[in-house]
């Protein structure tokens, strides 16, 4: 079970940093994927982390960053210098995982939070 937060309206240039609670599975043996879904566009992947390894899309190289507190359960994606085009809604997705490598294919995942809205506009 994955409970997101932290979403909202921000300026372009702006920050966010999204929340996603994990139950259910220790991040010492799982893969967290981070995606976005942009009205009438269809699901995007952003980053993610497997077992403390990252990896992220052009989208998000150098501006976003995932991160971890695993005696909290709790992965974070840290949102720098927001554009209009980042406006979507964002998912967490999780699966237990034992490797290195991520993995960006949506079906992979077992696990997905609610969404949170983040809105870039001025």
């Amino acid at each position: 079970h994955l409970v997101e937060s932290g979403g909202g309206l921000v300026p372009p240039g702006g920050s966010l940093r999204l929340s996603c609670l994990v139950s259910g599975l220790s991040l010492n043996s799982a893969a967290v994927g981070w995606f976005r879904q942009a009205p009438g566009k269809q699901r995007e992947e952003v980053a993610c982390m497997s077992n403390g390894v990252t990896d992220y899309r052009d989208s998000a190289k150098g501006r976003f960053t995932v991160s971890r507190d695993i005696a909290k359960n709790t992965v974070w994606l840290q949102m720098n210098d927001l554009q209009s085009d980042d406006t979507a809604v964002y998912y967490c997705a999780a699966r237990e995982f034992y490797g290195l490598e991520c993995v960006y294919q949506a079906s992979w995942y077992l696990d997905w939070g609610q969404g949170t809205q983040v809105t870039v506009s001025s």
